[in-house]
């Protein structure tokens, strides 16, 4: 009960400051490609030319099937969300260093720095679809009404990489060598994800990997609202949302029990 009242009143405080919220997102938003040429546009190139390598290598060489689309449509409803996730836990595993004056000068609740870095990924997910929609129109792709789906699945992956990222900021100050870590691990999770390729050509008797991994869930769950126009399946769905709540409170309350020794470790 009182940590429930606890949570409550950080969740109250937290919000007392979103202004400074949506000044640390702006900022991260202006200043990452400030003195860049083509500023912005590496947003829209970067995926472009990740897909186009990876759509040569694995339909050309490989000839991963991408069940009645062009393999390139199959690949890039992955592969958006997926670097999102990514780019977020790198971003956010070194907020709390990256931003060493402001933790040790001035009082603020420290999760802010860690949502400004997401908020400042989704914006550049969302300049990324632009490379989607301009496929989708190429190939002549259509959409049913269940592309509203995208929605909720979003809101769930949101929650799960809002935890993970979280748990990184705090241990990352502790223990630098996480940022190191953690290029490793998520290279590695790409690979047990099935952004490049269908689950169906995983082998079956390594399936499971698949039932316990929350972004194997969502990026299916991508695939099948957007590509497949139908329905996400609900069960797998409730059982990823139930398991980003639960990372994401975790992670919350041990960010808050460490909160105060961050000034000591920046």
């Amino acid at each position: 009960m009182d940590k429930a009242k606890k949570l409550l009143k950080n969740i109250r405080l937290f919000f007392s400051y979103r202004e400074l919220l949506f000044n640390l997102s702006n900022r991260e938003i202006s200043q990452r490609y400030k003195q860049s040429v083509l500023g912005y546009a590496w947003v829209i190139l970067n995926p472009l030319f990740q897909l186009l390598v990876l759509t040569f290598v694995f339909s050309t060489i490989f000839k991963v099937a991408s069940f009645n689309v062009p393999y390139i449509i199959f690949l890039i409803v992955g592969l958006l969300p997926w670097n999102f996730f990514a780019a977020s836990l790198s971003s956010a595993a070194n907020a709390l260093v990256n931003n060493s004056s402001l933790v040790t000068k001035i009082y603020f609740p420290r999760e802010i720095l860690v949502y400004s870095t997401i908020i400042a990924k989704i914006v550049d997910f969302l300049y990324s679809c632009i490379v989607l929609v301009f496929f989708f129109m190429f190939y002549k792709v259509g959409i049913t009404y269940h592309i509203v789906w995208v929605i909720p699945i979003f809101i769930i992956q949101l929650i799960f990489t809002a935890g993970l990222s979280l748990l990184l900021a705090s241990f990352n100050l502790f223990y630098r060598d996480i940022q190191y870590l953690l290029s490793l691990i998520v290279s590695l999770w790409f690979y047990l994800t099935p952004v490049i390729y269908p689950v169906e050509q995983f082998p079956e008797k390594y399936r499971w990997i698949f039932a316990i991994n929350p972004m194997s869930v969502i990026t299916n769950a991508y695939r099948q609202v957007v590509l497949s126009g139908g329905e996400p399946n609900l069960k797998s769905l409730g059982v990823a949302l139930l398991t980003s709540l639960i990372l994401f409170i975790v992670s919350f309350l041990i960010f808050k029990k460490n909160e105060g020794e961050f000034a000591d470790y920046v």
